[in-house]
């Protein structure tokens, strides 16, 4: 075999050794995810609800791209803010597990520290974790670790601040 062919099959065997490599890691990467809080597309969310300690809850509705706070007569909401709370829908999850594993109480969800009810779905908040700044999230049966920038603040209505 001529040198020039041994250096080609040697680059070849390289080529096809990293192509294996980087598709073991893919599903290795694939396997190990931890996905979204919710599978809702925070832009096809029209209906979110939220309810805080010590208020009462908060409806909105989307209309035209809009934001409206329907609790009595209909006023526009900062479009921002709401953005903000459909966009929890889509909150990479840190860790998963199941609600058993915890003592409600001990992890602020009883009762929570908020509830935000998006399209339906309920996400149940509690208390930051120990290990970062990461919140208890309840979601069915399972408690999920989101970064605290998904926790609910109250989206007051004002017409100073619309976008």
């Amino acid at each position: 075999m001529k040198r020039a062919a041994r250096q080609r099959l040697i680059l070849l065997v390289a080529v096809v050794a990293l192509l294996l490599l980087a598709g073991w890691q893919w599903q290795r990467d694939a396997r190990h995810a931890t996905g979204n809080l919710t599978t809702l597309d925070p832009a096809a969310i029209t209906h979110v609800a939220l309810t805080l300690p010590g208020a009462p809850a908060e409806h909105y509705e989307k209309r035209d791209d809009h934001w409206w706070r329907v609790d009595g007569t209909p006023a526009r909401a900062i479009d921002g803010r709401l953005n903000d709370l459909a966009d929890t829908a889509a909150a990479p999850v840190l860790s998963w597990r199941a609600a058993g594993d915890f003592e409600p109480a001990k992890i602020g969800l009883a009762p929570p520290r908020a509830v935000l009810q998006l399209d339906g779905q309920t996400l149940e908040f509690g208390e930051a974790s120990v290990t970062g700044p990461q919140h208890y999230v309840r979601v069915g049966q399972r408690i999920a670790l989101v970064s605290s920038r998904y926790v609910p603040r109250s989206p007051a209505t004002t017409t100073t601040e619309l976008h």
